[in-house]
């Protein structure tokens, strides 16, 4: 530290407010010890500056969802953001549905042996007020992914999973389908109702009084599976499928493989996050993509900023993407 000391011209301690992003440090001050740590190939050492204050330079994320995909994706934006800051990331998981004296335990075990500087939630955490009171209680920070209750509670990050949904419904109504299904989110999934909420509202206005055929599922392949059996079993089954992920998505595919229903051709079917299986399908999977390595970056990038203190929604940008599992259907004029 001594050697970037010298090389920036500043003072030792300088050099370590800017290293452990203390404030204030002036824009100029930064610039100088940076060149300097980039000049001389310089790497923080986390446990010296751990040692230096009160931080432990180790953030955690509390995650209870069943899609691997999207665990996935969060880990690496959250990963990403704190390569870039010096943080080491943790990820535990919080299972929910045991009950609420194991959730407690689980929440009290981790907060009293781990040394964490803070947390970023994922749904449907984000909408567990045991825990949120228990993180309140404790006093560390944390930040929410896509939360969809008691907004203003905490810093948040997320996309607009209603009107996402009823741009998906959109989508289908303008490709020519007419008779639509629909694979929901585990109820307790803020997200999943608000998906599923947009996607019927905007199909009552583009056709007031239209029936939509549902059938629920929990975020994992195997559910999609069973919803998409569920569907495909009537005499009449829908023309477009829209499926809360592409973790359900991709199981309603093969439950459509396995009674001869070929995708599009005979049913089009579109999903929710745009991960990684939507290009591992065939056809592969017309979705709406959600940011969630930017929202999980962006999330860090807001809880390192300590303006937690602060409540703030950051809502980012969501669009469809347009692969090969919809196919347009050509209507008679009185049916446009």
């Amino acid at each position: 530290m001594s050697d970037v000391a010298r090389v920036a011209g500043v003072s030792i301690k300088s050099v370590s407010r800017v290293i452990n992003d203390e404030l204030p440090v002036s824009a100029k001050l930064r610039e100088k010890v940076k060149s300097a740590i980039a000049t001389l190939d310089y790497i923080p050492n986390p446990a010296a500056r751990s040692l230096a204050g009160t931080r432990t330079f180790v953030l955690g994320i509390l995650f209870d969802n069943p899609s691997p995909h999207y665990t996935i994706k969060i880990q690496k934006g959250a990963y990403k953001a704190c390569v870039e800051t010096g943080y080491h990331l943790r990820i535990d998981h919080i299972d929910s549905a045991l009950g609420k004296d194991f959730l407690i335990d689980q929440l009290s075990a981790l907060l009293r042996h781990s040394r964490t500087d803070g947390f970023v939630l994922t749904p449907p955490l984000t909408d567990n007020r045991l825990v949120l009171d228990h993180l309140d209680r404790s006093g560390l920070p944390y930040i929410r992914i896509a939360p969809v209750i008691d907004h203003g509670r905490s810093p948040e990050v997320r996309i607009d999973d209603t009107a996402a949904a009823a741009t998906a419904a959109q989508f289908l109504w303008d490709k020519g389908h007419r008779r639509f299904g629909l694979i929901n989110g585990p109820a307790a999934h803020g997200a999943a109702a608000n998906r599923r909420r947009g996607f019927l509202e905007r199909i009552d206005q583009l056709a007031p009084g239209a029936t939509v055929m549902e059938s629920n599922g929990d975020f994992s392949f195997a559910s999609g599976l069973a919803a998409g059996r569920d569907l495909l079993a009537t005499a009449k089954p829908p023309s477009a499928i829209f499926a809360a992920n592409d973790d359900m998505a991709a199981g309603l595919m093969v439950a459509c493989a396995e009674r001869g229903l070929q995708v599009p051709r005979a049913i089009s079917v579109i999903g929710f996050d745009d991960s990684w299986i939507a290009t591992s399908v065939w056809p592969y999977l017309t979705t709406v993509h959600q940011p969630i390595e930017d929202m999980a970056y962006t999330a860090v990038r807001q809880l390192l900023s300590r303006e937690v203190d602060e409540p703030s929604s950051i809502e980012l940008d969501y669009h469809i993407v347009e692969r090969d599992s919809v196919l347009p259907i050509v209507l008679p004029a009185s049916s446009a």
